[in-house]
């Protein structure tokens, strides 16, 4: 039995046993209604779209965590560290390998490079491929970190705790004008501190240091203007990004000069999703902060969203009182700018099974992204990552 009858069999079974359309069914592994029938007429697929079809499906079926998810993984299990075929490797080695290369790249071709670390999980999954990519030694650039002063607790906590485990240079950055200010969500609103205490901060570290390149954990399925965002992503002398004039990365070939003043912002994770972190961190057993999982936190709600009470600078409304609830965080950032979820979601397996059927971007929990005076592409042109 081929791997496409073995992938129709198990959907077929799959859907009389949750008394689903195969329609249905098709949708949720090949975001295609009609792709299941195509292959079961005779239709091919490529490998990567197998797989990731045969992953989904295997989390589906409540079986993720038992046996490998494709023959190409069971393959892999079986085959000895460094001796890795091409045709075993699965889509989230080929881009783990594709994100290593571009670390590398940057560290051979950058005199000045510093790795972004939010503390959030597409940070925690870049700041793994780095220590992979330079492993025994340590990445040969440091941490730097923009904090807002609003930050989650708990994100505090695990960066510097991070910071300590990995034995890593971690610069921690504020806008000290901004803090003398006041600036902060409450008393300016989302846009004016956004744009002091992440935009103008991130710059201010930049131009101090005099990095010329620096990482970045966007990826292309978070947002419209980032799905624009090439890899390597140039800036001016003002940090400014003009999304016209960018550089060709015909075949993964990157071109990383740059004039005196430049500086690029790269982005090892552009081609991966959200589904893609979540099972490479399920895969590596990679380390995340703990408001990714569901517990019961006290949040009230405004406008919508769920905000979490963090401490107490956060102010309430007359008779506005926070109550418990399970909920969880798709995205991390200022906590009184972040949207929680209301889930049950306790474990990586579950995390994956509630993205396999999410049909909302992990940016509808930024406050900041609603605000349409200061929209991502604007943001972007004028510094922010």
């Amino acid at each position: 039995m081929s791997q496409i009858q073995h992938l129709l069999a198990r959907a077929e079974s799959y859907a009389a046993r949750e008394g689903l359309s195969l329609s249905t069914v098709s949708r949720k592994l090949l975001n295609d209604g009609k792709g299941l029938a195509r292959l079961k007429a005779g239709g091919q697929c490529t490998l990567k779209t197998l797989e990731q079809a045969l992953a989904r499906l295997a989390a589906l079926e409540g079986n993720g965590a038992g046996a490998p998810a494709s023959a190409a993984e069971a393959s892999r299990a079986q085959t000895a560290p460094g001796q890795l075929e091409r045709a075993s490797m699965t889509h989230l080695d080929r881009l783990e390998a594709e994100s290593i290369h571009i670390i590398r790249e940057v560290a051979a071709e950058c005199e000045n490079p510093v790795m972004l670390y939010s503390i959030g999980k597409d940070s925690s999954v870049m700041l793994h491929l780095a220590m992979k990519a330079f492993h025994p030694s340590k990445p040969p650039f440091p941490l730097l970190h923009v904090d807002t002063t609003w930050k989650f607790r708990e994100m505090i906590r695990f960066r510097d705790e991070t910071a300590r485990r990995l034995g890593l240079d971690l610069i921690v950055h504020i806008n000290q004008e901004g803090l003398a200010q006041g600036v902060g969500p409450f008393t300016h609103g989302s846009q004016i501190h956004t744009d002091v205490m992440k935009t103008q901060a991130l710059k201010q570290a930049l131009d101090k240091y005099k990095f010329d390149a620096a990482f970045g954990g966007a990826r292309r399925d978070e947002e419209k203007s980032r799905a624009k965002e090439r890899v390597f992503s140039f800036r001016t002398a003002q940090h400014r990004w003009d999304p016209k004039n960018q550089r060709p990365e015909l075949w993964s070939i990157y071109n990383t000069r740059v004039h005196k003043g430049e500086s690029i912002r790269v982005f090892p994770l552009s081609n991966w999703t959200e589904l893609d972190i979540w099972q490479y961190i399920w895969r590596e057993n990679i380390p995340i902060v703990p408001l990714y999982f569901a517990a019961e936190r006290p949040v009230v709600e405004r406008d919508g969203a769920l905000i979490m009470v963090d401490d107490e600078r956060m102010p309430l409304a007359d008779g506005e009182k926070p109550k418990l609830e399970m909920v969880r965080f798709r995205t991390l950032g200022c906590y009184p700018l972040t949207g929680a979820i209301r889930s049950t979601a306790t474990t990586l397996p579950e995390i994956i099974q509630e993205m396999l059927l999410a049909k909302t971007s992990e940016r509808q929990g930024r406050v900041i992204d609603h605000d349409q005076a200061a929209s991502m592409e604007k943001k972007k042109q004028e510094g922010y990552f």
